[in-house]
């Protein structure tokens, strides 16, 4: 596949129990269809951080070959999705003047401005990632989104950084590379996954994005329109696996199963207490455990999760600016009562983000847990086509230019 030929895009979320790809290719409509997806365990990663670099190759050779072979090509570049506890987000402002004739606000004006909006003490360990623009304010006039062709003398740029480890990202270049793959972008996960499973209502109104994912659980909020605040816990799906496996001295693969198969977190919706046979280490006899039990052991931390977050918001005052609820994504939101345990913690509702826009094999795909590796996609077809429109720009002005050379010399 050649990087060139933008016709594919292909998405890798490296989690902290697997590695998911996804294939897509543009129709001639434009839109992403899927034609190709691979999945594989990861052991190498631990809160999103890579621990064991072999392991994490290897993981993302398998994923990538699976994906491979079921999509008919070679896999030459992939956006990468990048999470974990080591992620730092903070709004900043830029503010310039704006030159020119006729002070006619120009896409220049536009890089200026969000150029210095980066002028913050980033510390040394940490590199940017993305600088989102939240609005633009026009000679005191705010709430602007697009104010290029507006005349004004003063510019400014209102915009939320996110920073990322710098030795997490390289990590995840050195694994990416070492399995033989470029990495076009590191993006971060929930604003990927925000591209495929919130509405524009939802980001208008003001909405809260919860990954729950194995080790940690990131989440954004975002407000009229745009991204407002970002933060991440070292805390995940990963925690209900490890509190059933120490509680009930089980071992994690089976706490795991169980967890899948009769896990819930609130206790007030478990209607049949049918048992539940635990195995032991030892060579022991299994312990009969009903559900009601197993429900006493992941509340508390379902509880723990949602509550830390709440917190969170209440402290940069976001608590009550989430008027169109939560949605949950990421293999943690799979969970019988997650949502009902969110909505009786926040008193909002809550409902399971599944990806959407998307053609071709979307129904294999269709899963909370698989909404950030498509919101990839999306974001990497974003990315194809701002590239296109600026080659076009840019070779227009070369024409215009042209013309005027023209004219000047005749």
């Amino acid at each position: 596949m050649s990087r060139t030929e933008e016709k594919y895009v292909v998405a890798l979320d490296i989690g902290t129990s697997k590695v998911c790809v996804l294939v897509g290719e543009v129709n001639d409509r434009g839109r992403l269809e899927i034609i190709g997806k691979g999945t594989a365990p990861m052991k190498g990663t631990r809160r999103g951080n890579i621990i064991n670099l072999d392991q994490a190759i290897d993981a993302v050779k398998k994923a990538v070959d699976e994906a491979e072979v079921m999509a008919g090509l070679q896999i030459e570049s992939v956006f990468v999705g990048v999470a974990g506890d080591h992620i730092r987000s903070v709004n900043s402002r830029g503010v310039v003047s704006v030159g020119g004739k006729h002070k006619e606000i120009s896409r220049e004006d536009i890089d200026r401005v969000i150029e210095a909006s980066k002028s913050i003490n980033i510390p040394a360990e940490l590199e940017l990632l993305h600088v989102v623009p939240r609005e633009f304010v026009v000679d005191g006039q705010d709430g602007i989104h697009d104010p290029i062709g507006m005349t004004a003398s003063r510019l400014e740029a209102n915009v939320h950084i996110v920073t990322g480890a710098r030795t997490h990202n390289q990590n995840v270049l050195t694994c990416v590379n070492k399995a033989g793959i470029a990495v076009q972008e590191l993006v971060l996960e929930q604003l990927a996954a925000a591209e495929t499973v919130l509405t524009v209502d939802e980001r208008e109104m003001g909405v809260l994005l919860m990954d729950i994912g194995a080790g940690t659980t990131d989440y954004a909020v975002f407000l009229e329109g745009n991204v407002v605040h970002t933060n991440v816990l070292p805390v995940g799906a990963g925690h209900f696996t490890s509190d059933i496996s120490v509680v009930l001295r089980t071992p994690m693969e089976d706490a795991e199963r169980i967890k899948k198969r009769y896990g819930c977190a609130v206790a007030s919706l478990v209607t049949q207490d049918d048992p539940i046979e635990v195995p032991t280490v030892g060579g022991r006899a299994p312990k009969i455990l009903s559900k009601h039990e197993l429900t006493g052991i992941i509340e508390p931390r379902a509880m723990e999760i949602a509550k830390l977050v709440y917190r969170d918001l209440e402290k940069v005052g976001l608590d009550k600016e989430i008027r169109s609820g939560v949605v949950l994504v990421g293999g943690g939101a799979e969970m019988e009562g997650m949502v009902e345990m969110v909505e009786q913690v926040f008193d909002q509702q809550a409902r399971k983000g599944v990806p959407r826009m998307l053609g071709g094999l979307s129904d294999t795909v269709n899963g909370p847990e698989w909404a950030a590796a498509a919101g990839l996609l999306l974001w990497g077809l974003k990315n194809q086509e701002t590239k296109v429109r600026r080659r076009q720009r840019k070779g227009l002005a070369k024409v215009a230019d042209s013309v005027r050379a023209w004219f000047t010399a005749n």
